[in-house]
């Protein structure tokens, strides 16, 4: 009896078939196209990115206008005793001993190197736009040289914060960012050993982003309360105007002001809270940022606008409207970092320049202080402030001039200051 072809039969053999036939113009594509593999491959293959490298040196410090990175730990140091001099203060000459080495790690760090005395340098060679940003609080300045006043003042108290003393002021600030949480750790590592003779680690503070490339380039950041936060920042047009210091004082033109605030959540209720009230009281959709009045994010609130019953569609109380001036002048560049702790604290580590602080942030945040129905969720547990000196060129140490100490001297010359009008890093002066 002849047996009957079987469907399966059929299917397997067809398919064998389709596929020798397959592979049969496959392979004539490839002879007759060389380039096409390593096209494919090229296409298949994702960038790395761990070689970016953001310049250390220019006209302002790398860190502040850079495109935030995915990672950032922010430490906060205290200067000891002189190690020279057992029971004396850190004095002026010690801090810029201290200054000189952190300044050639840093710029050996950023630039995918090893720091000087680095054993392990295998671990700096992806720096992933590594940057290294350095900031004096009002005590090291009023300490080392009284005369000398930028302008850097202790903000006014503020009734809505708890401030904790352990994330209070520091005497110096050092920021490392970069888009690899390993090149983070280790840049950490180095500059602490650095500074370990001469300061006291105070606090150390680490932020997170998204992955550099989870979200398209220019995308707003969330915090971990779900918001778009950052939607108004200070624009590019403004900030020769009101990110970077002029005439204030010898040495700091072309520095800024930071603002620190570790600002924890009450993410218990929030998570009890329904989604229109979270709404209501930010001013803005949670799913896209966009103002209750408008379509898209970056469209303009619209604060006169009613519902049917009569009532603003942003209340007067929200958060982005206390936030929100008249005044031109209150605006500052913002660079907020979520944090989460293993013991279930979450928060936002709100980074803020200006070149006036009292001008500029005070004023906001003295709105919000009065009243913010985003208070309800959010408290302040740190602040501090800290001056922020312009960059270095090579061979020079950040904060020198600051200080008031001579240039350093190569072969008999004194290293020049920079005059360019434009930073390596893209900043203007």
């Amino acid at each position: 009896m002849t047996r009957g072809i079987g469907r399966r039969h059929l299917l397997t053999t067809g398919a064998a078939a389709i596929g020798g036939t397959a592979v049969g113009w496959g392979t004539r594509g490839v002879v007759d196209d060389p380039a096409a593999p390593a096209a494919a491959a090229a296409e298949a293959t994702p960038a790395v990115l761990g070689g970016d490298v953001e310049p250390f040196h220019g006209v302002h410090q790398a860190g502040i206008t850079t495109v935030p990175q995915a990672q950032t730990s922010l430490l906060g140091l205290d200067l000891l005793a002189d190690p020279d001099a057992p029971g004396a203060p850190v004095d002026l000459d010690g801090l810029a001993r201290l200054l000189r080495l952190l300044s050639d790690d840093a710029s050996r760090l950023t630039a995918g190197g090893g720091a000087l005395a680095d054993t392990e340098p295998e671990l700096a060679v992806r720096p992933a736009r590594l940057t290294v940003t350095f900031g004096f609080g009002p005590r090291v300045l009023a300490s080392l040289r009284p005369a000398y006043d930028p302008g850097l003042e202790p903000l006014p108290e503020f009734a809505q914060d708890a401030l904790d003393p352990a994330w209070g002021q520091t005497d110096l600030l050092v920021q490392v960012s970069s888009d690899d949480p390993v090149s983070v750790a280790h840049a950490r590592r180095m500059l602490l050993k650095d500074a370990a003779p001469f300061t006291r680690t105070t606090w150390v503070q680490e932020g997170f982003r998204r992955a550099r490339g989870s979200d398209p380039d220019g995308t707003t950041m969330r915090n971990l309360m779900g918001q778009v936060d950052g939607t108004v920042n200070l624009p590019t047009a403004d900030q020769g105007r009101l990110l970077w210091s002029t005439g204030r004082a010898a040495g700091f033109d072309g520095g800024t002001f930071l603002v620190v605030r570790r600002i924890a959540m009450d993410m218990v209720d929030w998570d009890r809270t329904d989604r229109v009230a979270r709404e209501f009281s930010v001013g803005r959709r949670l799913s896209d940022g966009a103002p209750l009045t408008g379509g898209a994010e970056h469209d303009e609130p619209d604060f006169e606008a009613t519902d049917a019953s009569g009532f603003p569609v942003i209340d007067p109380a929200s958060h982005v409207r206390r936030a929100r001036s008249d005044d031109p002048e209150q605006q500052f560049l913002r660079r907020g970092y979520n944090y989460s702790l293993p013991t279930g604290e979450t928060g936002l580590l709100f980074l803020a320049y200006a070149a006036d602080l009292a001008r500029q942030f005070v004023p906001v945040q003295a709105r919000l202080d009065e009243l913010d129905l985003l208070n309800e969720w959010v408290t302040a547990i740190g602040s501090a402030v800290y001056a922020v000196p312009p960059a270095c060129v090579e061979g020079d140490f950040v904060g020198r001039e600051m200080l008031g100490l001579p240039p350093p001297t190569v072969s008999g010359s004194a290293v020049p200051t920079p005059t360019t009008p434009t930073s390596p890093n893209g900043d203007t002066p």
